[in-house]
């Protein structure tokens, strides 16, 4: 029995979750296909059968590209398509903090304020917007 050619075992939706994950966060972190292939060793063409899935990526490969795009691997594994970074970086953030001084502390410290604060402010003018909807279009003001 000879192996089922990519088109003849049809889409495979795990694949495609990880290649636009894959894709997604090199392309959110300014990174051309070329730089990737450059910092991993890992050839540009397959690069971008990797983001088409069109080629599967290996165990080492996803380990490169993780290492290099600082997230965990099981971020890129997680098989919910709405993955939430946050729960997934936390396996990762000790290995991105090492080596940063008191003063890079303080800034990473203050910059997770600032977003819990921006956070804050946008569920905020969701619910005024919400508010707004709610009320009756015949009412007088």
């Amino acid at each position: 029995m000879t192996p089922a050619s990519p088109d003849s075992r049809g889409r495979d939706p795990e694949g495609e979750l990880l290649a636009e994950r894959l894709r997604h966060t090199r392309d959110y972190l300014g990174m051309s296909q070329q730089y990737v292939s450059d910092m991993t060793g890992i050839p540009r063409s397959a690069i971008s059968d990797i983001e088409r899935a069109a080629r599967r990526v290996d165990s080492l490969e996803l380990k490169k590209l993780a290492r290099l795009y600082t997230r965990p691997v099981s971020y890129f594994l997680a098989k919910e398509e709405d993955a939430d970074l946050g729960e997934h970086a936390l396996a990762g953030l000790p290995r991105a903090l090492v080596g940063l001084t008191d003063g890079d502390w303080e800034e990473v410290l203050s910059f997770a304020e600032y977003l819990k604060y921006r956070r804050a402010q946008e569920q905020e003018a969701e619910h005024e917007h919400d508010d707004e909807d709610a009320v009756p279009s015949g009412r007088a003001e």
